[in-house]
């Protein structure tokens, strides 16, 4: 039932149109959702969020998986706009684990005021455009409609799981889990033949945690990963005291880095070098200092030169020979592609575990899994039991989850639909066809450290829609010849790189093509946060000519934009 309280402060109201329960909902309570309504609250614009889980958190509230940490580095993984109140935070790691960073998001919403405004255990199943009244119709999973003006997905990256798609997988007699679906309950590893299908980034976290008490760890691995030390440790007061000093630069700096992290750039070019021992010694470094510096510290043409990418990972693959005392394993787990091809998970102590006499690494490339049986799993050649499996499959990654909502556009186009067509967007934040849309993560927006994409991204929705109001304006489509151009943009980058032909053959998920049928293109923007930023403010600053506008008076006339018909008949703003 829809609510009854039509308090709408938008143009609509005003000019005789339909009122609405909310002028903004936002689905999703990760960091793109929380973002957002403190954007909406800071500008005084109605909105409701819904989430599907019991509680703030997004991919830090369901994937609470035993090793489950960040990538990114504590100081920067932070929503950055906080630098506006002093929260008393502190991190304990430099790289923070799961239950932190769950706790982190609940301080933030409670210190902003934000939970009154979350409905959560509610999941959006419908999404639907009145293009008639200029509203959106948003349905959810307890049979509620609800209206508002603007819709914002902020759904996550990484939020839908791959299903298992072995058979049988139903006639296991044991335990078995998805990573991305982890119960809240303990999970006892003690003592039992456990079973880990996928070698991604949450396996790297997982394997050497359950190493320790389980009986038995089979590891089943299709694709290596490149797997980076973290090189995590406790940070002291002393470390403590030198980033509250340097907060407000450091934010700064992340503002404007390649992948928003507080990277220094890379002071090496590979052809600048005159040796290979020079190279071995940058690559050295990148390594012991831990984390992605040893890709985005070290040279800066690494991803764009293809010796250069070589050398890398022949260097990793050495590291992996020398840590790794089986030589067999090891080779199993040396990556054969391109660093960066596929997504790099950091490691604490990933490949030292396969030096214990309990884990066992199984290549499945060749030899895939037929079926899920009774008592364990079946490869072509071999039949395993176990008492525990548990599927680390990775996610239908950035169009997954907005494919799940039935989210039609102004005439019916369904927008899961639409992408899987022709992936275009403008700048990841709006789509053609679905007017007063707005994307947080969307599909071809930055490949960087999250919140402070998002933090980017919500506020030049929050500048826009203030902008909307100024103006008298209702609508807001972007222009197809916009998102034709930033999806050229995109695939441009990307096909400067070393990594297209390797990002196929691995089946990552950058391009897809971890997901039978998707279409293999990038789904992120690899040309950095900074030229990202630039970008967006230059439709800001100059009256948005990517975009269309329509005013309240315009709709009911029956005119869709705001402009003049130039010469070859399509509509030009005039703002």
């Amino acid at each position: 039932m829809a609510m009854t309280d039509n308090t709408a402060t938008g143009p609509e109201a005003a000019h005789g149109r339909p009122a609405v329960d909310f002028d903004a909902i936002v689905i999703g309570a990760g960091f793109g959702g929380v973002r957002m309504m403190y954007e909406f609250q800071k500008r005084g614009i109605t909105a409701k969020l819904f989430e599907a889980g019991s509680n703030v958190g997004g991919t830090w509230y369901w994937n609470r998986y035993p090793g489950a940490r960040t990538d990114s580095e504590s100081w920067v993984y932070v929503l950055t706009f906080l630098e506006e109140i002093d929260m008393g935070w502190k991190w304990k790691e430099r790289f923070p684990t799961q239950p932190e960073v769950e706790q982190y998001f609940n301080r933030v919403v409670d210190h902003l005021d934000l939970r009154k405004d979350m409905e959560f255990n509610t999941r959006v199943t419908a999404a639907h455009r009145d293009e008639t009244n200029n509203i959106w119709k948003v349905t959810t999973s307890k049979g509620s409609t609800y209206t508002c003006t603007f819709l914002i997905t902020a759904t996550g990256p990484l939020a839908t799981p791959l299903k298992p798609p072995f058979p049988g997988l139903n006639s296991f007699k044991g335990e078995w889990y998805v990573t991305g679906l982890w119960p809240k309950h303990k999970v006892d590893f003690a003592g039992k033949r456990v079973a880990v299908i996928g070698t991604g980034a949450t396996s790297v976290q997982m394997v050497p945690l359950i190493a320790h008490t389980a009986k038995s760890l089979t590891v089943f691995q299709r694709t290596p990963s490149c797997v980076l030390p973290a090189r995590n440790h406790p940070l002291t007061d002393h470390q403590q005291a030198e980033l509250q000093r340097d907060c407000l630069n450091m934010f700064q700096r992340v503002r404007t880095s390649v992948f928003g992290m507080d990277f220094q750039d890379p002071r090496y070019r590979f052809t600048d070098l005159k040796s290979d021992s020079e190279a071995q010694r940058v690559l050295e470094y990148g390594w012991e200092t831990g984390g992605f510096r040893f890709i985005f510290q070290t040279f800066a043409d690494m991803l764009t030169n293809k010796e250069c990418n070589d050398l890398a990972a022949e260097f990793i693959r050495s590291k992996i020979r020398s840590i790794v005392k089986d030589q067999e394993t090891a080779e199993l787990l040396c990556p054969y592609y391109p660093v960066l091809a596929k997504r790099p998970p950091l490691g604490h102590y990933y490949y030292e575990a396969f030096n214990r006499d309990n884990v066992k690494l199984v290549d499945i490339k060749n030899n895939p899994i037929k079926e899920i049986t009774p008592t364990g799993l079946r490869t072509g050649t071999t039949e395993y039991e176990f008492d525990m499996i548990i599927y680390a499959l990775g996610f239908d990654a950035i169009t997954g989850t907005l494919a799940q909502i039935d989210l039609r556009g102004s005439q019916g186009q369904d927008l899961g639909k639409q992408l899987h067509e022709r992936m275009a967007t403008a700048y990841g934040i709006m789509v053609e066809n679905f007017p007063n849309l707005f994307m947080m993560t969307g599909p071809q927006s930055p490949f960087a450290n999250i919140p402070v994409v998002v933090d980017q991204t919500a506020d030049w929705i929050g500048r826009t829609i203030l902008y909307m109001r100024d103006h008298g304006h209702a609508r807001m489509d972007t222009k197809k010849e916009t998102a034709d151009t930033w999806r050229e943009k995109v695939n441009a980058v990307f096909n400067a790189t070393v990594l297209p032909q390797g990002a196929k053959d691995t089946n990552s998920w950058f391009v897809g093509a971890n997901v039978e049928g998707k279409p293999i293109e990038p789904l992120l923007w690899l040309g950095g946060v900074g030229p990202y930023v630039q970008e967006c403010e230059r439709e800001i600053n100059n009256d948005f000519p990517g975009f269309r506008f329509s005013s309240s008076s315009q709709l009911e006339n029956g005119q869709s934009s705001t402009g003049t018909t130039t010469s070859d008949g399509t509509r030009e703003s005039r703002l």
